[in-house]
C-alpha cells in the first residue's frame, strides 16, 4: 500500500510545481487588465493575446494531468492537502522573478507546512474510499456547495476590490474542490473504456465546473488584492475536496485516540502556514506585476 501512496504523493508534488508556475504567470497577466475594462469572457479575450497567460494555461494543464494521475492512485484526503505545496514552489519562483530573497519567516512557515503535511500523511493514513458515488449520495452535499457558490458569485457581482477578489476566490475554490472529486470519478472510469467515460455524468459535470472555475479564477486575479484571493483559493480547494471525500466518497483517516488530537493540531498548523505563505506569495507576485508595469505580458 505504501508504494502506491508514495507514488500518489510524488505525482501531487509534481502537480504543485506546475500549478505554481501557472499561478504566477496567470496572475501577472490578469492583474494588468483594468477591472472595469473587461470581465468574464471579455477578460479571456484579452488574455489570449498574452504569451505569459498561455504559459500559465500550459502549466495548469500539465498540473491537472498529474493531479488526475495522483487521484488515480490516492485518495482526496491524501492528494488535495499535498497540493497546498504549490506555495512552496510559487514563493521562490515569485521571489526570483521580483529579484529579492525570501524572508526568514517564509522559510519558517515553509518548514512548518512541509513537516505538518508529512506527519499528517503518516498519522492520518487516509483510506481510498470509492471512486464514484450515486446521485443520492452527492445530492445533499452538492446542493449545499451549489448554494454557497451562488451566494459567493452574487455577492461578488455587487462588490469591488479585495472583497470581490475574496468572494470570487471562494467560488473558484468551490469549483476546483468539486472538480477534484469528479476527476477521481472520471479516472476511475478509464478502466472500463472510452465509452464509459463519455457516457458518465461526471465527465460533463467536470467540464462545467472546470470552465466555471477557470473564468472565476481569472476574474479573482483581475480584481486585485491577491493577498485576499490566493489564501482563499489555496485553503478553500482542499477543504471542499476533503469534505466531499469524507461525506460522499467514504474516505477516512485511520486514526484513533491521541492521533486525532495530533491531526487537529496539524490541520491548524497547515491552515496557518498556508495562509501566511499565500499572503507572502501575494505580496511577491504583486511586486512582480508592479515591476512589469501595464505592458502586456
Amino acid at each position: 500500500m505504501w508504494p502506491v501512496t508514495v507514488l500518489a504523493a510524488g505525482l501531487a508534488l509534481l502537480a504543485s510545481a506546475l500549478f505554481a508556475v501557472s499561478t504566477v504567470a496567470q496572475q501577472r497577466s490578469a492583474a494588468t487588465v483594468p477591472d472595469d475594462s473587461a470581465r468574464g469572457l471579455g477578460l479571456i479575450r484579452v488574455l489570449v493575446h498574452r504569451p505569459a497567460w498561455w504559459a500559465g494555461i500550459v502549466g495548469d494543464g500539465g498540473g491537472y494531468l498529474l493531479q488526475a494521475a495522483a487521484l488515480g492512485f490516492g485518495s482526496l484526503l491524501l492528494v488535495q492537502p499535498l497540493l497546498v505545496t504549490t506555495l512552496l514552489f510559487a514563493l521562490p519562483l515569485g521571489a526570483a522573478w521580483a529579484g529579492r530573497r525570501l524572508a526568514r519567516s517564509d522559510w519558517v512557515w515553509a518548514v512548518l507546512l512541509a513537516v505538518s503535511l508529512a506527519v499528517f500523511v503518516v498519522a492520518g493514513n487516509p483510506t481510498a474510499g470509492v471512486d464514484r458515488a450515486a446521485w443520492g449520495d452527492w445530492l445533499p452535499t452538492g446542493a449545499g456547495l451549489a448554494g454557497l457558490f451562488v451566494v459567493c458569485v452574487v455577492a461578488a457581482a455587487r462588490s469591488r476590490g479585495a472583497t470581490r477578489a475574496m468572494l470570487l476566490a471562494a467560488a473558484t475554490a468551490l469549483c476546483y474542490g468539486v472538480a477534484a472529486a469528479l476527476t477521481k470519478g472520471v479516472v476511475g472510469q478509464l478502466d472500463e473504456g472510452l465509452l464509459a467515460v463519455l457516457t458518465s455524468w461526471e465527465t460533463y459535470a467536470l467540464v462545467v465546473v472546470s470552465v466555471a472555475g477557470t473564468l472565476l479564477q481569472q476574474s479573482a486575479f483581475q480584481a486585485g488584492e491577491l493577498g485576499a484571493s490566493l489564501p482563499t483559493m489555496i485553503v478553500g480547494e482542499p477543504v471542499v475536496a476533503v469534505v466531499i471525500g469524507t461525506v460522499v466518497l467514504q474516505e477516512q483517516l485511520r486514526s484513533d485516540g491521541a492521533e486525532w488530537a495530533l491531526i487537529v493540531v496539524l490541520v491548524a498548523v497547515m491552515v496557518a502556514a498556508t495562509t501566511a505563505l499565500a499572503r507572502s506569495s501575494a505580496r511577491t507576485t504583486t511586486a512582480v506585476v508592479a515591476g512589469a508595469g501595464a505592458a502586456p505580458a
